[in-house]
């Protein structure tokens, strides 16, 4: 087995052509995710990698999160839905903890975190369960269209017949007026949206040096929905969107969505992730499932020092704080957002 060395990608001039070399990375794996988290939280890059003449052979992501609140800590990746060790001999991720949790114990982490990984025959190690919904490219534009749910397909034409407009705005203007949406659908879910230097960063690091777009949907110059969508290597990801909820009935998201679907299908690209769905969220579960997508499980699991094993992770995302954030003005929901994000991860 390869010894791991720990690295940092933003102090690796190849990086990004290194990790390239595997089918199966993504934006995530990439140093401009890891400049974008690490310049918008503090968060330290510990990816756990084995380098050889022949290129990158395994590769584990990290950031080391220090918070008085949360504590020291090894996520893999944080406010990222699915990162999965890149792994190219017979090497498994069980096979490369040991190293992993030692230098863990070294740097005084309470737990290791790491998201989208198979733990193989190793039954009752706790986990949390999400979903992942995948679409396959490869059958361009028309195949894709036919493949649609009738319900999805009527979405898209009553968008569209509606005069509602897909405008590409990669610019900090565009960026801007997602953040508006965001913070307002942020709200609606009881949720503080993420702070506006985090995509301040992620413009400068990846929309702007074209690894993603910014999609607006337009309607007589208001905007009613928009996404933002990152993509490397022939992948590309759903990861943020929002929308307007006066224009709802419009259904302006389901024709950003399309829009997406059909430029990446245009330029190539072999598949459409559209990120983390919760197993309960059923209304999720159809929207994605009617574009076609393959649904999977993702497995997130938590390492304790402490307890020398693997511990019970939850589902934090309801209770009554939901209630408090919905209430808040904008203004001061935004600011939570910018002091406890980075404590999160």
């Amino acid at each position: 087995m390869s010894d791991l060395v720990t690295a940092d990608p933003l102090r690796v001039e190849n990086w990004d052509s290194l990790v390239s070399q595997h089918p199966g990375a993504t934006i995530f794996h990439s140093a401009r995710w890891a400049r974008v988290l690490s310049e918008s939280y503090g968060y330290r890059p510990r990816y756990f990698a084995t380098i050889t003449s022949g290129g990158l052979e395994t590769l584990v992501p990290c950031m080391e999160i220090a918070s008085f609140l949360t504590g020291r800590r090894g996520v893999s990746l944080p406010f990222t839905d699915s990162c999965p060790p890149l792994l190219s001999g017979p090497e498994t991720f069980p096979d490369l903890l040991p190293a992993i949790t030692a230098f863990g114990r070294s740097a005084g982490w309470r737990t290791f975190e790491a998201r989208d990984v198979d733990l193989g025959p190793a039954d009752g190690i706790p986990a949390t369960a999400y979903l992942d919904h995948d679409l396959d490219l490869t059958p361009g534009p028309d195949g894709l269209k036919a493949g649609l749910r009738s319900s999805t397909a009527r979405n898209i034409k009553k968008a569209a017949k509606s005069g509602v407009q897909i405008r590409e705005e990669n610019t900090m203007a565009g960026m801007r007026e997602f953040c508006r949406l965001n913070s307002m659908t942020r709200r609606e879910h009881g949720l503080p949206p993420q702070p506006f230097r985090f995509f301040t960063r992620l413009f400068d690091h990846v929309i702007a040096g074209g690894w993603g777009r910014v999609l607006l949907a337009v309607k007589d110059g208001r905007t009613a929905a928009g996404a933002v969508f990152l993509h490397f290597n022939g992948r590309s990801i759903y990861k943020y969107g929002a929308s307007d909820r006066a224009f709802q009935t419009l259904r302006a998201n389901n024709l950003v969505m399309w829009d997406a679907i059909r430029r990446y299908a245009e330029e190539g690209f072999a598949s459409f992730s559209f990120g983390r769905t919760e197993p309960d969220n059923e209304g999720l579960r159809q929207f994605k499932g009617g574009w076609g997508a393959s649904e999977r499980e993702i497995r997130y699991v938590k390492y304790a020092m402490k307890e020398d094993g693997f511990v019970k992770d939850s589902l934090k995302t309801t209770g009554w704080h939901n209630r408090v954030f919905s209430r808040m003005p904008i203004p001061a929901l935004n600011a939570v957002g910018t002091v406890l994000y980075r404590h999160m991860g």
